[in-house]
């Protein structure tokens, strides 16, 4: 009687997982902020247009209450723009796309730690993570140049990757 070979158990393969790097990102990244520059073109003329400023009209030359008006029309559009921009980043990110239009220009998408389509609040705390990433003299965004999984400080601090599709 000849003995049954051992059997070992069969593991399967693990998919290779491709990192986007800090040049890839940068690019896509450009590419959103040109969509983001249409859009706060598109908030910030009006309001230039209705104070009359433009080329040798100023809002110096206008009343006090004039130029809080105008002050304050400037920061309800600056917020508009941070909610619009919010708004794009993290439902796009948590889409089934998992992508901005700058990132699915350049094949990449943003996943969890475990490769799986992020939530809406994780790309949430992305987006508002990238604020702190920005304020450190943009170390937070170089880390993803440096780090062994090509993570930014806003990627780490989220469990999320950006991995090539």
């Amino acid at each position: 009687m000849q003995p049954s070979p051992i059997q070992l158990p069969v593991t399967p393969p693990q998919p290779v997982v491709r990192y986007a790097g800090f040049w890839r990102r940068f690019v896509a990244h450009l590419i959103d902020q040109c969509i983001m520059g249409i859009v706060g073109i598109i908030l910030f003329v009006p309001v230039f247009v209705i104070f009359g400023i433009g080329i040798g009209a100023g809002v110096a030359e206008e009343s006090p209450g004039t130029i809080g008006v105008f002050v304050l029309l400037i920061l309800a559009a600056a917020a508009v723009l941070v909610v619009i921009q919010w708004l794009y980043y993290a439902l796009m990110e948590s889409s089934s796309r998992q992508a901005t239009l700058g990132k699915l220009a350049l094949g990449i998408i943003v996943t969890d730690l475990s490769g799986a389509k992020i939530s809406f609040g994780r790309a949430t705390g992305r987006y508002f993570g990238k604020i702190i990433s920005g304020l450190i003299l943009y170390i937070g965004y170089i880390m993803a140049g440096l780090t062994e999984k090509k993570q930014a400080l806003h990627d780490i601090m989220a469990g999320c990757l950006v991995v090539l599709r």
